[in-house]
């Protein structure tokens, strides 16, 4: 079991884009594994790399109730969203300490490739479909906070710089 370090906040390659994965390889499997064994520890419903300094369009996410279930993601691309909105209050460990309601689509259905290296589309509902989505931000160098508005986002990173 190898749990990783999550960057601090405002570490650069937060804000940075994540590169494509161009195929499964062993390494990329055991990037996955290390990235499940850190959500697991934190505990988290998802991962991306870039949350552990790892540039690549990788994530994991488990809403199950049991756990043992994630979903490895590479190179996740959302295909359609509902209409229907859920709202949910998310975190990241990157910016311990805070946290804020973000509204998304309820379902999407996500285009990936999977741990066969094929291409695999899944729809998530729920928590994984806010899971999903907040990883693929953090894939794209966004934050679940950058949903907010300036006045909320701004309150919650006064208030993160005093805990931390």
């Amino acid at each position: 079991m190898t749990v990783r370090t999550c960057l601090p906040w405002p570490d650069k390659r937060l804000r940075t884009k994540a590169e494509d994965v161009p195929e499964i390889t062993d390494d990329i499997r055991t990037i996955w594994d290390d990235m499940i064994d850190t959500m697991e520890a934190m505990p988290g419903v998802g991962l991306a790399a870039p949350q552990i300094g790892v540039m690549l369009r990788l994530a994991v996410v488990d809403g199950s109730t049991q756990r043992g279930k994630a979903v490895r993601l590479a190179n996740p691309e959302i295909l359609h969203s509902s209409v229907e909105l859920r709202e949910h209050d998310e975190a990241s460990p990157n910016l311990p300490g805070v946290s804020a309601k973000v509204k998304r689509p309820r379902a999407v259905t996500v285009k990936f490739l999977n741990e066969q290296g094929q291409i695999d589309r899944r729809d998530f509902v729920g928590i994984e479909a806010t899971s999903v989505q907040h990883q693929i931000d953090h894939l794209n160098g966004r934050m679940y906070f950058d949903r907010l508005s300036k006045v909320k986002r701004d309150m919650l990173l006064r208030k993160a710089q005093k805990m931390g």
